[in-house]
């Protein structure tokens, strides 16, 4: 763990952020806190972390089904980061729920201090990171779905890897300028880049572009 990453804890309680920024203070960079779901926005937005540790159930949610972490998910304006819901929750509505709106791990708050920096460097560096117990949610949820996910593999394997960063972020809604800043490329690559998508996916425009990746939930 030598490479150090920036991470960000969001949860409604204090002592419970407290003694997680111990825990963690040797292994990571703590750059920010929030307690309710704008507040997580807002410091997201400001302080561009790799990681965000983040409870699923939150104050400040949209509406009665939504539990708050899927909020901070789909709402944030930092590409980058990569989110690793870190709850008392082992529900499995919870955790597919969370999964579907973009985290990349979930585990329980009875992980050790050491458990949730192994989480977190393993989600910075791409992986995905799970609870032994939560992994068969997991599975359950997106297996029934195995052939409609074949489709969209095909569909993706038509693009580069940077295509497709840049498909995900013009699809949620990303300028051209932003997505050039977060990706530290030109807006010129940008706009090569887009081109290529549409002319292989068949597209016309990024609101098709938008569409199709909602429909396979690639948002």
């Amino acid at each position: 763990m030598s490479d150090s990453i920036r991470v960000v804890i969001v949860d409604d309680h204090s002592i419970f952020r407290s003694g997680l920024r111990a825990d963690l203070a040797e292994s990571v960079e703590i750059v920010g806190e929030a307690s309710d779901v704008p507040t997580a926005i807002e410091t997201i937005a400001s302080t561009h972390p790799d990681v965000v540790l983040l409870d699923v159930h939150l104050p400040g949610g949209s509406g009665a089904d939504a539990t708050g972490g899927e909020d901070v998910i789909r709402a944030a304006p930092s590409p980058g980061a990569r989110f690793l819901a870190l709850s008392v929750s082992d529900a499995a509505e919870d955790v597919v729920r969370v999964i579907r709106a973009g985290a990349r791990g979930y585990i329980t708050k009875g992980s050790s201090g050491a458990e949730v920096s192994r989480a977190a460097h393993a989600v910075a560096g791409g992986d995905a990171v799970f609870s032994p117990r939560l992994a068969g949610f997991v599975l359950d949820a997106f297996g029934a779905a195995a052939g409609e996910t074949a489709a969209v593999d095909d569909e993706l394997d038509r693009l580069s890897a940077r295509e497709q960063e840049v498909m995900r972020l013009i699809a949620r809604g990303y300028a051209y300028k932003e997505v050039a800043s977060s990706l530290f490329i030109s807006i010129k690559t940008v706009e090569t880049h887009v081109s290529a998508v549409l002319r292989k996916l068949q597209l016309s425009s990024r609101h098709e572009l938008t569409a199709w990746a909602s429909e396979r939930r690639l948002l």
